[in-house]
């Protein structure tokens, strides 16, 4: 029976891998990945060569029934995602799910590493110690229910990712919401060149994120 190893990968800093992911990812025998294309250019810069399956949230039943053969042949399978760790607001928890469920013999072994969630948090300046994660707002349907909601959290900091697309509109939701006073924390392009993180308030970030500043994915922290 095979192993699954959920691999965390650089959310942008290739030299940000660790020394036991690269060594698991030389090992399995199989990759799965949410795009071929960013985790082939991962292998590629560490000499790696391995199968690379696509999967996201839309895979059908016959590819996990097909992972299921897989890791029932003794054949070892590797889980990464585009940056980060696997599983967080990330569909790989849909396969680890099943797994667990079908297969409770298969060992599901966590491989850390890089999370924009916990780089933002370290260097944000904020008490960490509770805080609520909230991953993706809804792309269109949902998004006002989404922010009134966020009145209603008790724990807090709360955090979420955001991409540029919608950044400018979720200021103005949090300024809707909790007044444009409300502090929040950005924390943009992380271990990248333009890395940034920003303290302001939900009316300045409209102005401050425009441009050049408004590219990257987003990590947003309201204290």
């Amino acid at each position: 029976m095979g192993n699954l190893y959920i691999v965390a990968t650089p959310i942008g800093n290739l030299k940000d891998i660790t020394l036991r992911a690269i060594e698991i990812l030389k090992s399995v025998d199989l990759v799965l990945a949410e795009d071929t294309r960013v985790a082939k250019k991962l292998l590629n810069c560490f000499d790696i060569s391995k199968p690379v399956w696509r999967y996201d949230e839309y895979a059908p039943e016959s590819f996990y029934e097909k992972i299921k053969e897989v890791l029932a042949e003794g054949e070892n399978i590797a889980l990464v995602t585009d940056a980060g760790t696997p599983a967080i607001a990330d569909p790989g928890s849909k396969l680890t799910s099943f797994i667990q469920k079908e297969m409770p013999e298969v060992k599901i072994i966590p491989i850390p590493g890089p999370s924009a969630l916990i780089a933002a948090f370290s260097a944000a300046g904020v008490n960490a110690a509770q805080f609520t994660f909230l991953g993706y707002p809804p792309h269109k349907k949902g998004r006002q229910t989404f922010f009134r909601g966020l009145k209603e959290i008790k724990i807090r900091p709360f955090v979420f990712y955001e991409s540029p697309h919608r950044v400018e509109k979720t200021f103005k939701s949090l300024g809707e919401n909790f007044g444009s006073d409300t502090e929040i924390i950005v924390a943009r392009e992380l271990t990248k060149i333009h890395e940034e993180i920003w303290r302001g308030t939900a009316k300045t970030a409209l102005t401050y994120f425009q441009g050049e500043k408004k590219k990257g994915e987003f990590v947003i922290i309201v204290v």
